[in-house]
């Protein structure tokens, strides 16, 4: 049985949040997915459409225990967050280890890389890289302030990637187990359990200064303090991202090599989508 989170709790008598210090704007609880009388409440989400500045707004709602993430739903029906998110069939982020759990992703997606390639093509796809795990890339040398570029990178999110986010507000400790906290599915296809990717995305938080911005039905979107600065760090980071999710090389981009030279060299903001 989950414990019920008391800065949300307390909002249920007091949605603006006036009693944890804070001034929302209208918005509602959105409850676990369960079949008993009390169901736990999970986030709090905004009804208005964010603008570009309202993620670093509520960055201080972390003192009171509370994380800002911006939902974006394509549909505009809501669903996925509203009935669909179930935190009971996770696990505990805290229970994973970061390496352990990229080196088994790491080994399925090289094995289903393998039997699609031709024989002409073999082995490209991971280049540099065999099918042997090569391990964890080395913390990042350069960091900006991760609260800074968690802001700058939702402003630029917000009515471009994402047109109509909503600010929601997670009753965890850390933003890497945003996930896992409110049951998010959006890699149902790939893993069942995000606590794994609550375990990889801590590993991510302290050696690249990642932040947690944007969840959507199946995209994560995330800031990054410490980027890769050279192609061979990013060949090392860009390992680690095809493990977390295959699609983002499989359905991007030619080769491992490429989405580093592409997508990893200096860029602030890392995109996961999982088909």
């Amino acid at each position: 049985m989950t414990t019920r989170s008391k800065p949300l709790t307390a909002m249920l008598t007091d949605p603006m949040g006036g009693s944890l210090g804070l001034s929302l704007p209208p918005g509602s609880l959105v409850t676990e997915t369960n079949d008993g009388p009390w169901p736990e409440p999970l986030l709090w989400v905004a009804e208005g459409v964010a603008a570009p500045g309202t993620w670093a707004e509520y960055v201080p709602a972390r003192d009171v225990g509370l994380q800002p993430v911006l939902l974006q739903d394509e549909s505009g029906i809501e669903e996925w967050w509203d009935g669909e998110l179930d935190p009971g069939m996770m696990s505990d982020p805290g229970g994973h280890h970061a390496e352990e759990v990229l080196k088994d992703f790491w080994e399925s997606a090289a094995s289903e890389t393998e039997e699609n390639e031709d024989d002409e093509d073999a082995g490209e796809t991971i280049a540099p890289f065999t099918g042997s795990w090569p391990g964890l890339a080395p913390p990042g040398s350069t960091a900006a302030d991760p609260d800074t570029t968690a802001a700058d990178v939702a402003k630029a999110l917000v009515g471009h990637s994402l047109k109509s986010p909503r600010l929601a507000l997670v009753p965890v400790g850390r933003a890497a187990d945003i996930l896992a906290a409110i049951g998010w599915s959006g890699p149902v296809n790939y893993e069942n359990d995000v606590a794994r990717l609550c375990a990889v995305l801590r590993s991510w938080e302290d050696r690249f200064g990642v932040r947690v911005v944007a969840l959507s039905y199946a995209r994560l979107d995330l800031s990054v303090a410490a980027p890769p600065q050279t192609l061979d760090e990013a060949l090392a980071v860009a390992a680690e991202h095809f493990a977390f999710c295959p699609d983002n090389i499989w359905q991007g981009y030619e080769s491992i090599r490429v989405y580093a030279e592409e997508a990893l060299v200096s860029n602030p903001h890392w995109t996961f989508w999982w088909d």
